[in-house]
Order: C-alpha cells, then structure tokens, then sequence
C-alpha cells in the first residue's frame, strides 16, 4: 500500500519548462500526504497511472496539460477501479479541461467529488481510446500537427499562430458522411468537426454551454468555410463562441457520432493523436459513455 492516498504523476516539462516551482510548492505543501510520479515520455502517465489505481491511490492527479490529463485518465479507465478519483493540477500549455472543470464548479462546495463523462473513439482496425475534453478532426487536426512545431508559446498564442500555418499550408475540405444517434446519414464538405465533452479546444471556446457531466456531447460541424471567414471568425470564438446562425457551421448536442471521410483523417483527443494521414483512417465511431469518471474537483485541502 501507498504512505499516502494521493499519487500526482507529473510531466517535468509541462507549460514549456516552467511546471518546476509550481511542482515545488505542492510538495511542500502536501508533504507526506502525496507522492510524486515523474513521466519521462510519451505514454508513461498513462501506465503510471494504471499502476498507482491498481496499488491502492484513492486519488491520482495529473499535473501538466490536457496531454498528461488523456493520458492519466486513459489509464484510470483500464485499471477498472471505479472508486479511484481523478483530479487536475493544471500546469500545461492550454489546460482546457482544468477550464471547463472549474466553469462547471460555480456554487459546488470545496474538494466535491463529481462523475463525469467520457468519450470512447474507435476505428476499424480496433484501435479504441478514451478522451475526457474533446476530439477534433480536419482543420483540428492540422492545428495540432502545427502546434507541435512551434516553441515558446502557450495557450491561446500558441493555437492562434497555429491555426494560421494550418490554414495556411493544411487548408481541406474533404467530403464526409456522418450519422449521429443512429439518424439518417448526410454528406457535406467538412472544414472540420469538433466534438467536446468540456467547453474549449485549443484554448478556443467551441462550445460555451457545455457540461462535462450532462451525457451528451456538444459537437460543431464546419463546411466550406474560406480561410478568410475562419480568420474573421478567430477573436469571436477565442473569447465566446462560434456563430449560431451561419449557414455553414452547424452546431448540435448527441451521444453518438459515426463518420466516413474520403481523405484520410488527421484525429487528435485531448490534444493528443489519435491517427495521422499516414494511418489512412477513414472511418470513426465516436461514443459517449455518461459519468465513467469520478474527479476530485479540488485538491486544496491535501495538506
């Protein structure tokens, strides 16, 4: 068994090298009650997490960005320990999920533990993966390829000047064919889609109304937007949203999404990918699996 019932599994190089004083000043203040599990690479939260659930943690904390948050929840999910909570230390480079946690905490009282949904993707070749914010596809996608090829920035900087290479250099609009809830099929050229349990992706605020724990998805659907209409549309959604009358954007609440693209897909989840170009993955099923998850919304009081 663990000394303490805390387990906070850290990425040394969250929030461009700058997590090192935050992580510091929890220790101190945390002292005995919580151990601290460093990630050394692409992957390893997720099966340090698995491992601290599996030892007896009651709560395991993420401690950098929404990378390190996909993969510490991913790890949860498969150790198949229920009572284990989760919880946020956000210190990454956009922190979308500690966001929305702390939009959807107004009037709960401290340190409430709260279940909340999870999205589940998968294609057909088997691949399955969790996400516990958002998933976006298209112009999505390419924003993320971007974002990794820039240093230095952070948060909204750094998606903003990486949604501009992506327009810029990634710029599609491939047909696809969705079903949502099982209604009838419909095709349409396809920008990009975002569908989102939390209310930002990218630091962009794509779905203001949403709530992690109302078992549906917020998805938006953007057809062939020029590269001029998205830049216009850039400050608007950055601080409130995406327009909800445009006849090109389409925006809805669901639980389940299938897709067929024409072009191969660029996914990510959580910020993270899920498939490249080179996968050529065309088809996806996107599930909502409603309160999966418990999260310990406040870890104030670890002391």
């Amino acid at each position: 068994m663990p000394d303490g019932d805390l387990c906070v599994i850290f990425n040394p190089k969250a929030g461009r090298q700058a997590a090192g004083r935050r992580l510091e000043v929890l220790r101190r203040t945390w002292g005995r009650h919580a151990d601290f599990w460093p990630t050394r690479g692409p992957g390893d939260a997720e099966v340090l997490a698995e491992r601290a659930a599996r030892m007896g943690f009651g709560i395991v904390a993420a401690a950098g960005g929404d990378g390190t948050v996909h993969e510490v929840a991913n790890g949860l999910l498969r150790a198949g320990r229920p009572e284990v909570r989760f919880a946020v230390v956000p210190i990454g480079s956009a922190n979308d999920y500690a966001y929305s946690l702390a939009a959807d905490a107004n009037g709960q009282p401290p340190s409430a533990v709260r279940p909340v949904d999870v999205g589940v993707v998968s294609d057909p070749r088997g691949r399955q993966r969790f996400f516990v914010c958002c998933l976006g596809l298209g112009l999505n996608g390419a924003v993320t390829l971007e974002s990794r090829q820039i240093r230095r920035l952070q948060g909204i900087a750094l998606y903003g000047l990486a949604t501009l290479r992506a327009l810029w250099y990634r710029y599609a609009t491939p047909t696809m064919t969705f079903t949502i809830d099982g209604g009838p099929a419909w095709s349409a050229p396809t920008l990009m889609l975002s569908v989102l349990l939390g209310r930002r992706e990218g630091g962009f605020v794509l779905a203001p109304e949403a709530r992690l724990d109302d078992g549906l998805f917020d998805y938006l659907h953007a057809g062939e937007l020029s590269r001029w209409e998205v830049l216009r549309f850039l400050p608007r959604v950055a601080l409130s949203g995406p327009p909800t009358n445009h006849p090109k954007v389409k925006l809805g609440q669901c639980r389940q999404i299938a897709l067929r693209s024409e072009a191969a897909l660029t996914v990510h989840i959580d910020g993270e990918f899920f498939c490249r170009p080179e996968d050529d993955v065309r088809d996806l099923e996107i599930r909502l699996l409603p309160r999966l998850l418990r999260v310990q919304t406040s870890l104030e009081s670890r002391t």
